[in-house]
């Protein structure tokens, strides 16, 4: 079978089976692309690898300087690949399945603060007309806590009825908008004449994507005076799991609200920056 056949094979698993994400698909596939050039060089057929093939590919990656992340989701990719043909009578076994993942080596987050958030609002980019769309949006990811990819099921529809039905990954849950929020999505969908669909748009009507609401939100870091490596919409997401936390105190409910299928993900959103950590050790005064 031809490899063009095989990769096609396993965008269909990632995609049907996996319920992946969208960039989940892209990257495994980058991965698996670069994979087989490698052992195309060598004249080594996907499916006929041993495990030493793997472990000499992955050790390559760090040798070349790939980071701890990169070398770790590349093994991700090779390990679902091969379940993959496993599942479709492809192979037999899983050459990469004992293959050792670098540990990734974790830092304390740089988290964006309420005030940061309300520089970006307040800047004139930001509350003219042209600019109401991103207002609005990042008070929209701001308030709900959702991901960048979801914005798309912020509907004319959803805005009306205070809620959004948000499929992914296989799930549906229900996100609550406030009424606030929903009064200001709705002042723009009508400014912008938008009877019914998803509110955010880009001007020729296609709905707005994560590289446009990163780069909206990179536009306007700079006026606003705040450290660009905190600016990026994930931050935001963050920023609400700890405002929900302290005001509720239940993780299981954040979780919910999240969409997150275990308290482990959850509990890494309620990791505080060095800065609040600090100063939280300060604040002990064990030191006399």
């Amino acid at each position: 079978m031809l490899v063009s056949e095989l990769l096609h094979l396993f965008e269909e698993y990632l995609t049907t089976e996996k319920k992946a994400s969208a960039n989940t698909v892209s990257s495994y596939l980058r991965d698996m692309h670069q994979f087989e050039a490698a052992m195309a060089e060598q004249d080594l057929e996907l499916t006929e690898l041993a495990v030493q093939d793997v472990e000499l590919y992955v050790d390559g990656l760090t040798r070349k300087g790939k980071s701890a992340a990169t070398v770790t989701r590349s093994i991700a990719s090779l390990k679902s690949f091969y379940n993959c043909m496993i599942a479709l009578g492809i192979m037999d076994r899983n050459p990469a399945k004992d293959v050792v993942a670098a540990k990734v080596e974790r830092k304390l987050p740089q988290i964006l603060t309420g005030k940061e958030v309300e520089l970006f609002l307040e800047q004139p980019q930001c509350v003219d007309a042209k600019g109401y769309r991103d207002h609005a949006m990042l008070e929209l990811l701001y308030a709900t806590g959702i991901r960048v990819s979801e914005v798309r099921y912020l509907t004319v529809e959803a805005a009306r009825q205070g809620k959004a039905e948000i499929s992914l990954k296989g799930k549906i849950r229900t996100i609550l908008l406030p009424g606030k929020l929903c009064r200001k999505l709705l002042q723009y969908a009508q400014k912008q004449k938008t009877a019914s669909g998803a509110i955010f748009r880009t001007k020729s009507g296609k709905e707005l994507g994560r590289r446009q609401i990163w780069a909206e939100m990179k536009r306007l870091c700079a006026a606003a005076g705040v450290e660009p490596s905190k600016v990026f919409p994930h931050n935001l997401r963050h920023l609400f799991a700890t405002a929900f936390y302290r005001a509720c105190k239940d993780i299981a409910k954040l979780a919910d609200v999240l969409g997150h299928s275990s308290i482990e993900t959850t509990r890494i959103y309620l990791v505080t920056s060095g800065t609040e950590h600090r100063k939280q050790l300060d604040r002990l005064g064990l030191i006399v």
